[in-house]
């Protein structure tokens, strides 16, 4: 087959599409793709040439889309290599549009799917052009100035777009990628690359680790390995290893690593790792454990994403020990639990995610392994596929979560899918048990929400139930019982449970051959055992079919209309009711499909004795029975029409016989059924109708013309069905099996073809394509019944002959439903193309596809007559009888169908194509892949293909008669009714978007009607043009079509329109309309480009536009620009259209091409116009205009290790004296011009921290700058600024306009103000101080919030934008400024301080510490001066903060000062200082982190600062005694003891503790640990919010420090004080250590399981608690050991149950008579607390399986009900554990039963209901 067509092609195609051989025009169509494709390539050639983007490669490209979805990939494979190169050219030029950007990289994508079809060999492309796109993109450095504009779609776009590339997005299909064809060094030069912006401070870190995410290439072959991830794979690891508190940039790590475990499976070593794995990913889920836990908040923001953990897990399985497999047992019996459904929880959805996924993936995965093509990707090696008995253990480890959730909150979906997928592996292990629920589901009454569940999970799990095969041959033999047991569930009480059962029943008979085959018994004697039984079972499919018709008809009967509802409610069905019209007849045609033609024969006199015995409604009933006999009728049309149409012609023939009928408004019901019955019988295969041809066109012409609108309209259906079944192509059976079950049962035996699937290469699809005599026949019904209409209608219009509107009504309904009925026979409109819409210098032909059907030029084209006569008629209406809005909108819709319907509708076929993916999803089989669909499925989709072909008709070219329909539309969408309005505003819409650059044509005749010298518009019109203006949802919006000659005109047009007499601002709904305007056009704005260059690959150089085209768009630019001032200068300008326009202009600002300065004068005096919107709006564009204004400064490369003397070292990050230089020394800080001069500044925090870029680029000393200018020398542009900013009077304005304050209580510093202050300084150095200073003097004196905030912004803007000052000016700058900050400083009040913090971090952001040495000197001197109260000195730390933080690790000097001045001061007394400084010391110790390959840093340390600690705290240690918080809050009476001192102290050290939680990157463990002892004496036992600060602060300690991940040799230190607290006197601290133990054990889950030694501490630790004196203690120690047993932590052994029953054993001394007031016997005695320790463990073992009874569960039930009358408080625990027991088995006791034995059921069933229980 493949060499025919190659040899037809002229080369063999890629991957083309095999549906498209399936057509009845299959011969077609490989000349049909090759012309295509030659035009394709011809004029994409020649346009790229031409440097055409627009509109040659646009349209060229679009059209190469539409290619791909009609034929595939057909073409060659060089082909294939030049398409995909020079599209990734086209995406990475420079400054292209980002909409054009989106259309060729969606393409790229296309081109890319397939990976198996190019290899590294056939393609390499370069990485860096992308990378300059990315960054220019996502990190622009001139979008938040307002110059560029990306719409905020393409945000998310961009990201979307890029997780499709660039990240191996696991979706449905492997990776789309373009980094598998990036060159092999590419690795190394990324790492050169990004390697440098490691810096874990800094947000450049996520920046690069993302990078490293998107791009690093992950599938190389084996022999280059050492050039691919060896490159990096230790580094990265370890620094994932090293982090514990889950920054940001973790999960993108994660992503990485899930991509390069997938792509190199058995090449990876994971084993060291597995247990981190999956520790990591236990906690990411952030289940809840422990009582009282308080979440880290980034935890909840920062966690895995599920389907890279899913990759992961997944492609770790397998190999020698399969130690991954363990983990994952692990990890579910962990979790189980949490799938209950009557848990539940925002961590719901992931579990489920991962429930659903992780099946799917491994399927994907063997799928890969097994059955997959080999391609140029190296295959899994041997050792690490996955064997039989891996499948085995994976879903073994995953049925028992998923049996659980399949009753889940979230629904039964997940489930359903995960069953789908583990069945296909092992349906053995899964089948039964789901089957075993599935049983009792259908016999309950009480539950339906159980049937719902189960049955959805039957329905994925149909094919692995009927293929048998050798694991599960007894599957087939469930089916009749399932099916005959389902049946009572259509109920029409029951609207889900019903549709369900629909679903269910239709599944399993679209796999199965409903035949009778038991006489096969006795014919054949070679049957199996199992064949043998499926036989003689088949007798009941006839007995099957029956009942489901009763059912049904049961069903019809109660939803009658009469029935349901009064008569004057509506008469149409209800939505419930469609669907379950839709579930039955889709179900009962899918039944008689699989038929025997027996069977059938039976089936059809049952159907037809009942259609015709009753009469029906034509409503509710009537349609669901018409549905079943039409369904009868498709399947076999010769008997079905015999026995329907003589019947339902007679009738309709004998009621008609009498006149007065046909004038009758109402109409007998009889009749109504009939024409009802035979409407929908004729939608059969058309040449079984032919013979009764004369009938039926006689019944049309009795019908038609009817009175009643009902009956006209049934007649109309039937019309429209005859034409459509005898015009179509459409293929007319759907059997699971070719040709049928017809032959006897000797050759073919059906039960052998259960559960098969069709067979795509021999799929014997029957075709009905119309004949001659068909067609004739067409013709003919056309010519009588349509000819006659359109000429009386056609006679109206003119004029000629009066019509009542209803009889309009009624011919226009005969006309529309002729043209749905015949239009595809009828060719589609044509005429002269409108030329000169655009220049291009391409042809922009039409490319037309063969749909089946050869136009008859020799019969008339209807098509072309209604167009005229409704042209006629829609004018005469409009100027006649405009409210005749019924015939207007028939008009409208069969406008709508004669430029678009082609024999089917785009919606019907959306909604198929939909439905068709759900069927496929829950029938496919991925294992095998391979397209092994049901034969139904296989040729459904190819008519699809087929009505693709019909529907891609997007880039019709644009002809004059489409031009007339187009204005009568908008004359329609401009006219006085608004529904006539909106209905024609959306057949507008489409067309629209369906002929090219009919915009162009439309959108001038839009406008003309916002035109203000018009005096005869209405309202009505104005608004309809808006609305054509805005466009519909996702549609082409007119007012930003992303073209220059479009907006030129557009948006002036918007602006005049407020002069408009029909504008009118007190019409609330005219005012909406035109802010939804421009909330669009800002919504949707990008920048449009000017200047695009394109590179050109053969020429290799650079070619720009023609500069005649770049001239021409520069005018276009600067003429909008004007255009829209002209309107701002008119005084009569409403406001509401003043701001609108000023929104244009500031969308208009760019960064390649600069504002006029008319624009710029405007902008600079609207800073202090009277409206707050404008002020805004100027800032920000004032910002903008003075980033265009920017001079350039010299940059010059240098060597790090020329200045530091010191040799490159190898990969050493931190503090090194190779990066020295880099830090503020204070000693050695430019103080004179001369040092300023020749310091080397390097501004960005984090270069040279990792390690130091291939080349650094510095500024040039500042000789070689260029000179500050004079006013003389300045462009037009920047004097404008100039002279304002430098006049007193415009400065005074402006300062009094920006300390004003705009929302009280919500301002907050402004960045916008800050860039527009930041660009004057920059460009102007310190031209305007002298203005501003007075002003400056005055503000910082105020204390007021606005305008300290405005100081505050105007001293950032200063710091910042006097980066390249001279010295002297600098000087200068911060003699002025430090006075004035003190002053400032001194004023802070609450509201102001975030503002000031905000001020003095921007003004060091990114900037060298030894640059601003001034600021920090003053920012140091002791901010805890005590001077202004409390409040001052926490403010004064703020700030200080906000200024080191933006630092980092470069002034570690600083930080030591800062730690040595605090340490004395850690005893504050004031809480908001005490919590400040714990916040700082945050960012002291910050630096000091344990990541790898890090140097010991030159900051602080943690350690030594935990040991001065201690050493204060010494006393609180040593006492014994409760510590309280008993500081008497005075600086008063002389020094107080040692004790008071050191409580104040650990109450800051806490705050820091607590500070530090989240923030840091790694927990110091050891450090941690010498203040546990002291925490856990502390940390009250109750929730309690009574407790005092201390209290509260060391419990959230606890909870935040037990949840920290903990390094595998840290694990070990952890235990040893555990330990020791829980010898500890205080019961207090005993109680903590467990609950301490449960969080900590369970978030560090794996790791310690690794460790055995740990797991044995642990168990002796919790066990010797259990006999505990203090009752609290014991019940936490059991409560903690059912946790520790529940998630599989410690097992349930032989020894550690005889060790609890021994201890039950205990005897009880005996009780003494007690004398009254003597104490006796308050404290226990030790029998008693050994006695209830064994009570507890046992009853800890039985609370541990909540949902399920183990083997051993009986019998320990029975030792504890021995105890049921000891002493308390055995007895209350005892109790307590018999409720919880029936509490939690209650709701599956019916299973749980079995396990007991009968004598020990009669116990409990005693102890669960006997008095004691209410005791």
């Amino acid at each position: 087959m493949k060499k025919i067509q190659a040899e037809t092609l002229g080369f063999v195609p890629q991957k083309d599409i095999v549906y498209n051989k399936l057509l009845p025009y299959a011969d077609k169509l490989d000349n049909e793709s090759n012309d295509i494709l030659a035009r394709i390539k011809g004029n994409l050639g020649r346009a790229v040439q031409l440097r055409e983007l627009w509109p040659g490669v646009l349209f060229w490209t679009r059209k190469l889309s539409t290619y791909l979805r009609l034929y595939g990939r057909k073409f060659s494979k060089e082909d294939h290599v030049l398409f995909v190169k020079l599209l990734y050219e086209l995406v990475t030029i420079p400054n292209l549009e980002i909409s054009m950007m989106q259309s060729f990289a969606r393409l790229l994508i296309n081109l890319l799917k397939k990976k198996e079809l190019l290899s590294q060999d056939d393609l390499e492309l370069p990485w860096r052009p992308l990378y300059e796109l990315y960054e220019k993109i996502l990190y622009s450095k001139t979008e938040h100035l307002g110059l560029n504009w990306f719409p905020k779609v393409i945000k998310n776009v961009i990201n979307h777009f890029y997780d499709i590339i660039w990240q191996h997005f696991v979706c449905v299909h492997a990776c789309v990628c373009v980094c598998r064809y990036f060159p092999v060094s590419a690795t190394q030069e990324m790492l050169d690359e990004w390697r440098p912006l490691l810096c874990p401070f800094d947000v450049t870190m996520q920046k690069a680790i993302s990078y490293f995410e998107l791009f690093l290439p992950t599938i190389l072959p084996p022999e280059l390995h050492h050039k691919g991830f060896k490159l990096w794979f230790d580094e990265l690891m370890g620094l994932w290893v090293s982090v514990q508190n889950l920054p940001s940039w973790e999960g993108s790590l994660v992503n990485l690593f899930a991509r390069l475990a997938n792509n190199n499976i058995g090449y990876v070593n994971w084993d060291p790792y597995i247990p981190k794995i999956f520790t990591r990913v236990l906690r990411s889920f952030n289940l809840p454990v422990g009582t009282s836990q308080m979440v880290v908040p980034r935890y909840m923001t920062n966690s895995y994403d599920i389907g890279h953990v899913v990759l992961w897990i997944s492609s770790m399985l397998g190999g020698a020990e399969n130690p991954a497999q363990k983990q994952l047992n692990g990890l579910f019996s962990s979790i189980a639990s949490f799938y209950h459904p009557s848990n539940n929880g925002r961590w719901l959805v992931k579990l489920m995610k991962l429930l659903q996924r992780l099946p799917a993936s491994v399927v994907r995965r063997l799928h890969r392994e097994r059955y997959k093509k080999p391609c140029w990707i190296t295959p899994i090696p041997t050792s690490h596929r996955l064997t039989d008995d891996d499948v085995t253990h994976f879903v073994e480890s995953m049925k028992q979560p998923v049996l659980m959730a399949m009753f889940s909150k979230t629904g039964s979906m997940d489930a359903a899918q995960a069953l789908q997928n583990l069945a296909l592996m092992r349906p053995e292990l899964v089948i039964p048990p789901v089957l075993e629920k599935t049983y009792p589901a259908m016999e309950t009454l009480t539950e339906p929400h159980q049937l719902t569940a189960t049955l959805s999970c039957m329905i994925g799990m149909a094919r692995s139930l009927l293929s048998g095969g050798h694991h599960y041959p007894e599957g087939p033999a469930h089916v009749l019982p399932l099916l005959m047991r389902a049946l009572p569930g259509v109920d029409p009480n029951d609207f889900s449970k019903c549709m369900i059962t629909f679903q269910f029943i239709a599944t399993f008979t679209t796999l199965v051959p409903l035949v009778d085959c038991s006489s096969a018994l006795h014919e054949q004697n070679d049957l199996t055992e199992m064949e043998r039984e499926l036989c003689s079972a088949s007798a009941e499919f006839e007995d099957f079919v029956l009942q489901f018709m009763d059912r049904c008809f049961a069903l019809i009967d109660s939803s009658t209309l009469e029935q349901t509802r009064e008569e004057t409610e509506t008469e149409k069905m209800t939505h419930l009711e469609t669907l379950v019209e839709l579930g039955l007849s889709s179900t009962f045609s899918t039944i008689l499909t699989q038929c025997s033609m027996e069977i059938f024969q039976v089936a059809l006199e049952k159907v037809f004795n009942f259609a015709t015995s009753n009469i029906f409604e034509t409503r509710v009933a009537g349609r669901m029975v018409a549905d079943m006999c039409r369904a009868a009728a498709k399947c076999h049309p010769a008997e079905s029409l015999k026995r329907f149409v003589p019947h339902c012609c007679s009738a309709i023939i004998h009621i008609t016989a009498n006149e007065d009928v046909l004038n009758e408004e109402e109409l007998d019901k009889e009749l109504l059924w009939n024409l009802q019955l035979l409407s929908e019988v004729t939608r059969v295969d058309g040449g079984k109708l032919l013979p009764y041809r004369t009938q039926l066109v006689q019944i049309l012409q009795l019908t038609l013309r009817l009175r009643c609108k009902q009956g006209y309209t049934l007649a109309c259906n039937l019309l429209h069905h005859i034409l459509r079944s005898t015009a179509l192509t459409y293929p007319t059976d759907y059997c699971s099996v070719p040709g049928g079950f017809t032959q006897p049962l000797s050759h073919y035996l059906p039960i052998k073809d259960w559960g098969r699937p069709g067979n795509l290469w021999d799929l014997q699809i029957q075709w009905h394509v119309p004949s001659a005599e068909e067609m004739a026949f067409v013709f003919y019904v056309l010519d009588l019944l349509l000819q006659p209409e359109l000429t009386r209608l056609q006679r109206y219009a003119q004029g000629q002959q009066d019509m009542s509107r209803d009889d309009v009504l009624q011919s226009l309904s005969i006309v529309q439903h002729c043209l749905l009925g015949a239009g595809g026979m009828l060719p589609p409109l044509d005429g002269t193309p409108v030329s000169g819409l655009v220049q291009s210098m391409v042809s922009l032909e039409e490319t037309s596809l063969y749909i089946g059907v050869d136009y008859d030029d020799s019969r008339e084209n209807y098509r072309e007559a209604i167009c005229k006569v409704m042209r006629q008629l829609l004018h005469y209406i409009l100027e006649h009888s405009e409210d005749d809005t019924k015939s207007l909108f028939s008009i409208i819709k069969i406008i709508n169908d004669l430029m678009h319907f082609r024999g089917s509708h785009k919606h019907e076929f959306d909604s198929r194509w939909k439905s068709f993916a759900l069927v496929k999803k829950s029938m496919e089989n991925r294992l095998h892949g391979k397209k092994q669909h049901i034969r139904a499925l296989l040729i459904d989709r190819v008519l699809l293909q087929h009505e693709i072909r019909k529907l891609l008709v997007e880039g019709f070219e644009y002809k004059t008669i489409h031009q007339d329909l187009l204005r009568d539309l908008l004359r329609l969408s401009t006219s006085t009714y608004s529904q006539v309005r909106s209905k024609a505003q959306s057949v507008l819409f489409t067309a629209l978007s369906t002929y090219n650059f009919c915009c162009r044509d439309i959108t001038p005749r839009v406008l003309e009607l916002l035109e203000p010298t018009l005096t005869d518009v209405s309202q009505q019109q104005l608004k309809g043009a808006l609305y054509c203006l805005l466009g519909n949802h996702g549609g082409v919006c007119l007012a930003n079509l992303h073209d220059w000659d479009c907006i030129s005109v557009t948006w002036p047009a918007m602006v005049r329109s407020g002069l408009s007499p029909a504008m009118s601002l007190e019409k609330p709904s005219i005012v909406r309309l035109f802010d939804d305007l421009a909330d669009k056009i800002h919504r949707q704005y990008e920048t449009v480009g000017i200047d695009f260059t394109v590179r050109s690959s053969e020429a290799g150089h650079l070619l720009s536009l023609t500069p005649v085209r770049l001239l021409i768009l520069c005018r276009r630019y600067e003429k909008l620009v004007t255009d829209l001032l002209e309107c701002l200068d008119d005084r009569d300008l409403p406001w509401k259209f003043e701001h609108m326009a000023i929104g244009f202009l500031s969308l208009l600002l760019r960064d390649d091409h600069p504002l006029p300065t008319r624009a710029v004068l405007f902008f600079v005096r609207s800073l202090n116009h009277d409206a707050l919107i404008v002020r805004k709006v100027a800032i920000s564009a004032v910002a903008g205009i003075l980033k265009q204004l920017k001079r350039p400064r010299k940059k010059v490369a240098v060597t790090p290790s020329d200045i530091s003397k010191q040799p490159l070292e190898g990969l050493v990050a931190g503090d090194r004296p190779g990066n020295d230089w880099l830090l503020y020394h204070a000693d050695s800080l430019p103080r004179t011009q001369e040092d300023w001069d020749n310091f080397r500044f390097v501004e960005k925090t984090h270069w040279g921290y990792y390690c130091w870029p291939k080349k650094l680029l510095l500024y040039a000393p500042i000789k070689e700058q260029p000179k500050d200018l004079s006013p003389e020398e300045m462009k037009e542009s920047e004097l404008i600024i100039y002279n304002h900013f430098s006049n007193p009077a415009f400065i005074n304005q402006l300062v009094s306009f920006l300390s004003l304050e705009d929302r009280k209580g919500k301002d907050k510093f402004n960045p916008r103000r800050f860039c527009l202050f930041k660009g004057l300084f920059r460009n102007y150095s310190d031209a305007f101080l002298p203005v501003l200073k007075p002003h400056m003097e005055r503000l910082a004196g105020d204390s007021h919030e606005s305008t300290q905030r405005c100081v505050a912004e105007i001293i950032a803007g200063l710091v910042r934008g006097s980066k390249h000052w001279s010295f002297s000016q600098v000087e200068a700058l911060w003699q002025f400024l430090i006075p004035l900050m003190r002053t400032a400083l001194s004023n802070i009040t609450v509201e102001t301080y975030t503002d000031w913090g905000t001020c003095v971090a921007t003004a060091c952001e990114s900037r060298d510490p030894r640059k601003l040495h001034w600021l920090l000197d003053l920012l140091m001197e002791c901010p805890l001066s005590g001077e202004g109260g409390s409040f001052v000195d926490a403010c004064h730390l703020y700030v200080l903060q906000g200024g080191l933080a933006q630092q980092e690790w470069r002034v570690s000097e600083l930080l030591h000062r800062l730690l040595t001045y605090l340490e004395p001061k850690l005893t504050q007394v004031y809480k908001n200082v005490r919590e400040r400084i714990g916040s700082v010391l945050t960012y002291i110790f910050m630096i000091d982190v344990a990541l790898p390959n890090t140097g010991p840093t030159k900051s602080p340390r943690i350690a030594e600062f935990t040991q001065r600690v201690v050493t204060c705290l010494k006393p609180l240690l040593e006492g014994d005694e409760e510590i309280q918080n008993h500081v008497v809050e005075e600086n008063g009476v002389g020094e107080q003891d040692e004790r008071t001192q050191a409580i104040k102290l650990l109450k800051t050290v806490l705050k820091w503790l607590m500070a530090s939680a989240g923030r840091s990157f790694t927990s110091p463990v050891p450090q941690q640990l010498q203040l546990l002892p002291l925490l856990f004496k502390i940390a009250p036992v109750e929730n309690d919010d009574s407790y005092d600060e201390l209290k509260r602060d060391a419990r959230t300690c606890l909870s935040l420090m037990s949840q920290g991940l903990l390094y595998p040799e840290q694990i070990p230190l952890v235990l040893r004080v555990m330990t020791e607290m829980a010898g500890s006197s205080s019961w207090h601290a005993r109680f903590s250590v467990l609950t301490y133990l449960q969080i900590m054990v369970f978030y560090n889950l794996f790791t310690i399981l690794s460790n055995k030694q740990a797991v044995q501490n642990i168990r002796a630790l919790v066990i010797s608690l259990l006999e505990d004196e203090q009752l609290e203690v014991r019940e936490m120690a059991a409560t903690t050991l059912s946790g520790f047993l529940q998630c599989n932590f410690l097992t349930m052994d032989v020894s550690m149950q005889t060790h609890f029953e021994a201890l039950c054993k205990t005897r009880l001394p005996k009780k003494r008579k007690r004398d009254l007031g003597s104490v006796v016997d308050t404290i226990p005695s030790v029998d008693l607390v050994r006695r209830h320790a064994g009570v507890l463990g046992l009853s800890a073992c039985v609370l541990s399986s909540p949902y399920d009874v183990p083997t051993w569960m009986p019998q320990l039930l029975m030792d504890l009900s021995a105890h049921l009358n000891d002493t308390q408080p055995i007895e209350m625990t005892v109790k307590k554990t018999l409720s919880n027991f029936r509490r939690t088995h209650h709701d599956n006791w019916l299973e749980h039963k079995q396990q007991f034995t009968d004598d020990q059921l009669v116990v409990l069933t005693d102890l669960l209901v006997s008095p004691c229980y209410y005791a």
